[in-house]
């Protein structure tokens, strides 16, 4: 609660009034009501939800719904081919990896070939 007219609580408040108090030393309170920015005979609703109809309710159900399921249907969809683009990476390191592997078993058979004629 406030105690001078300058401030404004959502709370009544005191303001000074302009009379002189009986004694003449303290000045007398008036009690006044909270003043709020809403002009006179509008009337705040409970929430912005309570003003819909239980049709639009469903309806506005059945959109977020839709939109959910096209997200999905979306982001599924490039969950797919980033999968199939991390395959293709794969398998052409697959092929990379097996045509190294085949060089250095050829490397190893000469190798072989090679420390074998020269120990006989």
């Amino acid at each position: 609660m406030a105690v001078t007219g300058d401030d404004t609580d959502e709370e009544t408040e005191f303001a000074p009034s302009h009379m002189a108090a009986a004694t003449g030393d303290m000045p007398t309170y008036q009690i006044r009501a909270p003043t709020t920015g809403l002009p006179q005979g509008v009337v705040m609703a409970a929430s912005p939800g309570s003003l819909h109809s239980p049709q639009q309710l469903a309806e506005e159900a059945t959109r977020k719904r839709e939109l959910r399921l096209m997200k999905n249907r979306e982001a599924a969809k490039e969950c797919r081919r980033r999968k199939k683009e991390y395959v293709k990476c794969l398998e052409s390191r697959v092929a990379v990896l097996e045509v190294q592997n085949r060089k250095l078993i050829e490397e190893l058979e000469t190798l072989k070939n090679i420390c074998s004629l020269k120990t006989d």
